[in-house]
């Protein structure tokens, strides 16, 4: 049975490039919009879980990242809080 998970999604202007990133599997892509940044992410996403699986990584993969694996499927990990946090360098 398949799960479907979720996963966080930053996005940032540099340039003239919209970047898009997942923390939880380090996993990056960019459009010329944040609409198209965020989707060629949800591409590069599955791309990356389709890989690890075939590879075989795909548990220790997710398990890293914080997600629980239940009897028939993977649930997303219990956040409490996503915040940002100002640091003076």
């Amino acid at each position: 049975m398949k799960s479907a998970l979720t996963f966080t999604t930053q996005i940032f202007k540099e340039g003239k490039q919209y970047v898009s990133f997942n923390p939880e599997l380090e996993v990056a892509s960019c459009g010329d919009t944040p609409e198209e940044a965020k989707e060629n992410l949800k591409e590069a996403i599955e791309g990356f879980l389709i890989v690890a699986e075939q590879k075989g990584t795909l548990e220790t993969i997710l398990e890293q990242a914080g997600y629980i694996k239940t009897k028939y499927k993977w649930r997303d990990p219990y956040l409490i809080a996503l915040d940002r946090l100002s640091v003076s360098v």
